[in-house]
């Protein structure tokens, strides 16, 4: 099962150049085509490649290990060739970086920040500035995006293409899914409650704004009736005592 495509279209139409080619070759041609897809820059999933029907003949024969080495890009790291180094074909210079981006890839989907020692001895790298060198290039070719904070000695990861997985670990991904699905229905259900109070506290709001101005506006009328009686009992005190002088 090919995950990894998603977010990495041109290593996808790489392959497809392989697969093609894959169809019409068998033997010796297709461990060849083998080598050359894992020696590529764009090709980070193999998953597609490792069906063909001329690669699966492939088991069973004297270059069964061709096809045991893609498995392990397809969906290992490059401490799992390691532990199977003496069954395998040789890595060329190309292909050992290859197998240490995939690394990086696997480690960063797993984690958002790693530790640089965590990532010198998974990617087998004794220097610094050649580990720093490989995750710009990782950066740069769009497989995983980030940044390194030096100062703690750390890669922050923000994003990770997405890489084969096997038949079997689809149901731990689905559990991981739906771990995940619960966990926004929950929050979104929070969400919900929080604006159901807070519209409730708004009409609440605007039921004492209303009681306040209809207050208000009662205490107006009623200054503005006391005002006008107190206005009729000065002019008629007034109108009283002008008529008395005149007398």
């Amino acid at each position: 099962m090919s995950s990894g495509k998603v977010g990495h279209a041109s290593g996808g139409n790489h392959l497809e150049q392989f697969l093609l080619l894959a169809k019409s070759t068998r033997g010796a041609a297709v461990v060849a085509l083998i080598q050359q897809a894992l020696e590529s820059p764009a090709i980070f999933v193999y998953g597609d490649l490792l069906e063909m029907s001329s690669v699966v003949e492939l088991q069973g024969t004297e270059n069964e290990k061709y096809f045991n080495l893609l498995q392990f890009f397809t969906y290992g790291t490059l401490a799992d060739y390691k532990k199977n180094q003496s069954q395998l074909p040789p890595l060329t210079p190309l292909q050992l970086i290859k197998l240490k981006q995939l690394t990086l890839i696997s480690l960063a989907g797993q984690s958002k920040t790693i530790s640089y020692g965590v990532l010198l001895t998974e990617l087998d790298i004794s220097s610094l500035r050649e580990l720093e060198d490989l995750i710009i290039e990782a950066i740069y070719g769009d497989i995983i995006r980030g940044k390194l904070d030096q100062k703690n000695s750390l890669l922050e990861v923000e994003f990770a293409i997405g890489r084969d997985i096997r038949e079997n670990e689809v149901g731990g991904l689905v559990s991981v899914l739906q771990q995940w699905s619960d966990g926004c229905e929950n929050v979104l259900a929070t969400i919900e409650d929080q604006v159901c109070k807070a519209n409730g506290a708004v009409q609440e709001n605007d039921k004492m704004k209303k009681k306040i101005s209809d207050e208000v506006e009662s205490l107006k009328k009623a200054l503005s009736a006391e005002m006008s009686e107190s206005s009729k009992g000065f002019s008629a005190k007034k109108g009283g005592k002008g008529r008395s002088e005149e007398r």
